[in-house]
C-alpha cells in the first residue's frame, strides 16, 4: 500500500463487522492496524508483528463473544477500526459498562471523519446491547485521540503517570467515560 494520503473518499461507512467473508477485508484490517502500529497507535504493541499474526489476532477477536469489531470503510476497503469490551458476565457490579479498545485508522486514510464515524458507530452498538456508560483509556502521545474523545463529549476522569512504556520512556495514560443514557 502506498502511504501517501489517500484522495477523498466517494463513501464513508462504520459498521459491526462479526466475519470476514473473505480475505480482502482481513488483510487491509491487518495492514490499517500495522500501520497505525508504526505510527505510534495503540494496541499494545509498539512494532507490529507479522501479517499473519495480525490477522489471526482480528480472526481471534471474532471468536470472543464479549468483544465487538467495529470497522471503518472509505469506498469499500477498510482502514479502521475499534472494539467494544464487554464485561465477563460474572461482572454484575459493572454489567452497566462497556469499555471502547483498540481504536485507530491507518495514517494514510486520516482526515476524512473515519475515527469519528467509527466512534460513533462504537456508542451507538454500546447504547443497543443496553450500556449505559462507555470507558476507554488514551496514551498522552496520542494527542489526536484525546482531542477525538473530548469533542464527542468524553470526561477525563484520571491520569495514571506511569501508563505505558514507549521507546524506553515512561508515558501517562488518561481515563475517559461518557454517559450514554
Amino acid at each position: 500500500m502506498n502511504y501517501a494520503a489517500l484522495p477523498p473518499p466517494a463513501s464513508l461507512v462504520a459498521e459491526r463487522l462479526e466475519s470476514f467473508e473473505d480475505d480482502v477485508d482481513l488483510h487491509a484490517l491487518a495492514e490499517a492496524a500495522t500501520a497505525a502500529i508504526l505510527d505510534g497507535g495503540g494496541f499494545g504493541w509498539l512494532k507490529p508483528p507479522k501479517a499473519g499474526v495480525v490477522e489471526q489476532y482480528y480472526r481471534g477477536v471474532l471468536l470472543v463473544p464479549e468483544r465487538e469489531l467495529i470497522v471503518g470503510r472509505m469506498d469499500g476497503i477498510v482502514y479502521g477500526a475499534a472494539q467494544l469490551q464487554k464485561p465477563s458476565r460474572n461482572n454484575e457490579a459493572q454489567a452497566f459498562a462497556v469499555h471502547l479498545m483498540h481504536h485507530f485508522v491507518a495514517p494514510y486514510a486520516r482526515g476524512h471523519g473515519l475515527a469519528r464515524m467509527i466512534l460513533r458507530k462504537a456508542e451507538e452498538r454500546a447504547r443497543a446491547l443496553g450500556f449505559s456508560v462507555l470507558n476507554l483509556d488514551v496514551r498522552d502521545t496520542q494527542k489526536g485521540a484525546i482531542s477525538l474523545y473530548e469533542s464527542e463529549g468524553f470526561t477525563r476522569w484520571g491520569t495514571h503517570p506511569a501508563y505505558a512504556r514507549v521507546k524506553g520512556a515512561i508515558v501517562p495514560g488518561h481515563f475517559y467515560y461518557k454517559l450514554l443514557k
